[in-house]
Parts: structure tokens; sequence; C-alpha cells
């Protein structure tokens, strides 16, 4: 249960945010590997982005990719949302009663490290779509699938059911970042704070959104790219040799700003959904206590807030 509520709440949140998801996606992609000025900006930040894209695509355009995201969300995090909240509950993460910054921090890499593997697949078929765009805003490697069914039996056709892992290689560090930087500081703030209620856990998901995305940026930047770059028959990236190779390059050719392309797209996206996604999974749990436990007065949160 606790792996369905954590996958359910994040769709929930994936609903609202997958507009500024295709947004960050393709700010992410504007002038790969292109040193500033010698490029077309089509999105000049993401006000500008979600403006352009809604004009020029519409509605449609702005929730591209939104089954494969769903069904991503509903993965993996629920393989992180609800193995970390197996570890919280088994008392892991607590020294001598009180929480520990060292063990909620190794929790939470770990089981995000669990649920970005797990959903790969579908985080490459997600990229692939959102990037899709009409020709006069279009930016990185465009492919040609038709929706999400199509995508996944265009890859494995093309390179072997193995080749929906292509780039899984690089959510190891963006979800273990991600998801560590998150929890462990969600759970941090829960635990100064040492109240029950609505207001604590949004403004505990707020700050943790703020950790998350300075943390998370460049590692997100990275595996974009790595997703969507072209490939040979044989599956093998055209533009970046693996990990390091596309984080060098990055680097060489747009310097450090180049590794936070769509920053503020990815607050204005991880902000709410870290905030109503962590808001779903506590207000989902505590629905589901109180109804699995009749009789017994309030439920007993099982996140770290005791």
């Amino acid at each position: 249960m606790d792996f369905l509520l954590s996958g359910g709440a994040a769709c929930g949140a994936c609903v609202f945010t997958n507009p500024l998801e295709v947004v960050k996606t393709r700010m992410q992609l504007q002038g790969e590997l292109r040193s500033r000025g010698s490029y077309q900006v089509h999105y000049r930040n993401v006000f500008h982005a979600f403006y352009t894209i809604g004009k020029v695509e519409g509605l449609a355009g702005l929730q591209r990719g939104l089954a494969p995201g769903l069904v991503y969300q509903f993965v993996m995090n629920g393989i992180r949302l609800g193995s970390y909240s197996l570890i919280e509950s088994s008392g892991y993460i607590y020294t001598d009663g009180r929480v520990s910054t060292f063990k909620t921090t190794l929790a939470g890499a770990a089981a995000g490290v669990a649920g970005g593997v797990t959903g790969s697949p579908l985080y490459l078929v997600k990229t692939h779509l959102q990037s899709q765009a009409t020709s006069s805003i279009a930016v990185g490697h465009q492919y040609q699938h038709r929706g999400m069914v199509h995508a996944i039996a265009a890859i494995c056709r093309e390179h072997g059911f193995m080749g929906l892992w292509r780039g899984s290689f690089a959510a190891v560090p963006r979800t273990s970042v991600g998801s560590a930087a998150q929890l462990s500081s969600f759970s941090a703030i829960k635990e100064l704070v040492q109240q029950k209620c609505l207001m604590v856990s949004l403004s505990a998901g707020m700050v943790a959104s703020v950790v998350v995305v300075l943390a998370m940026t460049p590692f997100d930047v990275v595996s974009t790219r790595l997703y969507n770059q072209p490939v040979d028959h044989l599956g093998k990236g055209q533009l970046y040799r693996g990990y390091v190779d596309c984080f060098s390059k990055t680097m060489r050719k747009e310097g450090l700003t180049g590794l936070y392309k769509g920053l503020g797209a990815s607050y204005f996206r991880l902000g709410p959904h870290t905030v109503l996604s962590l808001f779903f999974w506590e207000e989902l749990r505590k629905l589901y206590q109180n109804h699995s436990s009749p009789g017994r007065g309030q439920a007993r949160e099982i996140d770290t807030s005791r």
C-alpha cells in the first residue's frame, strides 16, 4: 500500500506540473553544444517558453509526454517514496530518537536509484515526446514517435528490449542526488518544527524543492541530453560517449551556465511537484491509516514528525 499511495501521489502532482516539464526539457536542449549567440533562441525564459509553446502548439503541446510521464511518476516515485517509507517506518533513519541527516540522505539516495533505474524506459520515452516540437520552435534531436506505445515499440524493434534502458546510467546520479536532497531536507524540516499540520508539510516541501533544484539541475541537464541524443543502428550515442563526456562537452562549449539551463523552469516544475507530491503522499497515508485503523483516534504519521 505504501508503494501504491506514493505512486498515486506523484501522478496527482504530475498532472499539474507536466507543462513545466515540457518547458524544462525544451530549454535544456536549446543551444546544445553551441556557444551563446551562435544559435536562435526560441525560449528566452520559462514564461516566454510557456507562452511560445502554447501559442504555436496549443494546450496539447504543453501536455506532450503526459502518458509516459504519469506512468513514470507512478513507477519511479511509487518505488522511491514507498521504499523510503518502509525504511523510515522500520526506524532506520533515527538515531537516539531523532532524525539522522546522514541516514536520511543515504536512504533517500538508495530509494531514488531504485526508482530511477526501474522507471528509466518511461523517462526515455517521455523525454523523446516532450522534445518533439513544431519545426519553427524545435530544439535538440527530433524523434518522430506518435505516442507512448509507438515509441516503446519503435525502440524495441530497432535496439531490442534492453534499448529501453539506454541512458539509464544517467538516472543514477540524477535520482540519487535529487531524492537524497529532497527527502533528507523534508524530513529534517519536519523534525525541526515537530508539528503535525498541513502548513508544516507544505512549508517543508517548499524548502525541500529549493535544495533539490540547486543540487539536481546539472545532473538533470546531462540526463535529458543523454536520453534525447540521436543514436546509430547499434544504439550508440552520436553526440556523447557517456555521462562524463556529456558533462565535459557541455562545460567546454556552454560554460557553467549550460549545466544550469532551464533552472527557472526546473524550480517552477520541481517546486510545485515536490510540494504537491509530498503533500499528497502525507495526506493519502493519513487517510489510509484512518480508514484501516477505525476507532484508534488519530492515525500515527509514518513520516518524521514523531
